[in-house]
């Protein structure tokens, strides 16, 4: 479930940045040219790019502030639930047992990328907390706030049990009804895990781990969209998410990397899903 209206960014002309890949054991040229070292500015905001979290780069993600996206939605975007230590983003649900009446009983986490990215490979490595009523998601967006149609590509981490991520794709405002459960015998989400996802004219396929999960290719979004992390609850939601109860200390979603590789280039780092399809 994507943003609705009530989704704000600042900029919609920003770019990416790359980051340090040389300590990973790659090819500096090769990086170099593909514009993923450091200084080395996407020409446009389709260019590679894989994000490590060494920093939080302002100029590069919005974190979401002051707002939630709607009353299924039990609890506030905030900046204070975003952090980044020891090259790992953190995204907390933070329980505010002493909240007066009319505020938010919980703070959430949401960023967003300044850019657009288009056909090609977005991949992260990420863990959650469990907990009933969250959603721990990556997914990219473009809708109505950004005057565009409603497109989205999800990975939804449901932590309401070890192994429940639902995969889904929006065009034009639809899901079609073609959502699906990962297939995970044995799945644990409180370990890293490298979800991905590679979006070409013609279909859309997810992976888990290297391991294709399901493949769409009707009624396929076809927008320039934004690269969103974020981890929320539900009190409504409940067939879905499950049933919620307020935790006693906050929950954590924690993205390792996240990187987009676009349509027609390969394998560029080692871990990469390109790697194993080639």
């Amino acid at each position: 479930m994507g943003p609705d209206m009530a989704e704000r960014e600042f900029s919609l002309n920003s770019w990416l940045r790359g980051v340090r890949l040389c300590k990973r054991g790659i090819a500096c040229v090769a990086l170099l040219l593909a514009g993923l070292l450091p200084g080395a500015v996407a020409a446009t905001d389709n260019a590679a790019f894989r994000e490590e979290f060494d920093r939080f780069d302002r100029k590069a993600w919005y974190v979401s502030d002051g707002w939630s996206n709607g009353d299924h939605q039990n609890c506030q975007w905030s900046k204070r639930a975003i952090g980044v230590s020891e090259g790992n983003l953190s995204l907390r649900y933070i329980p505010l047992p002493n909240a007066k009446a009319g505020k938010p009983a919980a703070l959430c986490g949401e960023i967003q990328t300044k850019a657009r990215y288009g056909y090609g490979t977005y991949e992260a490595r990420i863990r959650t907390d469990a907990g009933s009523g969250l959603n721990a998601a990556f997914f990219t967006y473009i809708g109505p706030v950004h005057k565009q149609p409603h497109d989205e590509i999800d990975v939804e981490i449901l932590p309401r049990s070890a192994d429940r991520v639902w995969l889904n794709k929006y065009q034009d405002g639809t899901d079609h009804g073609m959502g699906q459960l990962a297939d995970l015998p044995g799945f644990d989400s409180g370990a890293y895990h490298t979800y991905a996802f590679i979006w070409e004219p013609g279909r859309i396929r997810w992976f888990i781990d290297g391991r294709q999960m399901m493949e769409q290719t009707e009624n396929l979004p076809s927008h320039r969209q934004k690269i969103y992390f974020s981890f929320w609850g539900t009190d409504t939601l409940v067939r879905w998410m499950g049933p919620f109860t307020m935790p006693d200390q906050p929950l954590t979603m924690n993205v390792d990397w996240v990187a987009f590789t676009p349509l027609g280039q390969g394998c560029a780092f080692e871990g990469s899903v390109l790697c194993t399809l080639e």
